[in-house]
């Protein structure tokens, strides 16, 4: 009698470790088809997390030995990405928290306002896209008349959002890119 206990507690712990597999796999399979990737929103943030669900954080937390200003914390975003076009774009930047929370803010508005509507939004994505010249955006209905176009496009300039890469044509600076696709990720809901 107790051997076939025993079996039957081996088969239950099988059984139990097998669903434990199915539910990681099927947790990652919907991951995978969030638009940020295999990170879990801050709404999860008490769900049970594996071991690779924090690995870029695992990363900052090694680094603040070495790094005095990132004692009381820090931020960090990174990327790497490959344009519709080809363009391989990597990019990560960090900061201390304390350091960040002490400065002005006000100097940073213009670029978050040069992001607040949705026409210059769509023109950053056209742009990332490879629509870079302003006859091929200026046929784009969703921009408006070339007259609002030129107005968005002078706005990206000066908050630093688009460059002009030529006469007539402007690129994402490779160093804007992954901070422009934070933003996006950022506000997802």
């Amino acid at each position: 009698m107790a051997h076939d206990m025993d079996a039957l507690l081996r088969t239950i712990q099988a059984l139990d470790d097998r669903v434990a597999v199915l539910e990681a796999e099927a947790r990652q399979r919907h991951d995978d088809e969030r638009p940020g990737g295999g990170v879990p929103p801050a709404s999860d943030a008490g769900s049970p997390a594996s071991p690779d669900t924090f690995w870029a954080l695992d990363g900052l937390r090694a680094r603040r030995p070495e790094h005095p200003s990132t004692e009381d914390g820090a931020v960090m975003l990174s990327g790497s990405v490959t344009l519709p076009d080809g363009t391989p774009v990597e990019w990560q930047q960090g900061a201390g928290s304390a350091g960040l929370l002490e400065v002005d803010w006000t100097d940073r508005a213009a670029a978050f306002a040069a992001l607040g509507h949705p026409v210059r939004v769509e023109l950053l994505r056209h742009v990332l896209s490879g629509t870079r010249a302003t006859a091929d955006l200026a046929a784009i209905d969703s921009l408006g008349t070339t007259g609002q176009l030129h107005h968005h496009l002078r706005q990206l300039l000066t908050a630093g959002w688009l460059r002009q890469s030529g006469r007539g044509t402007y690129e994402v600076p490779p160093s804007r890119v992954v901070p422009l696709l934070v933003c996006l990720v950022a506000v997802e809901r």
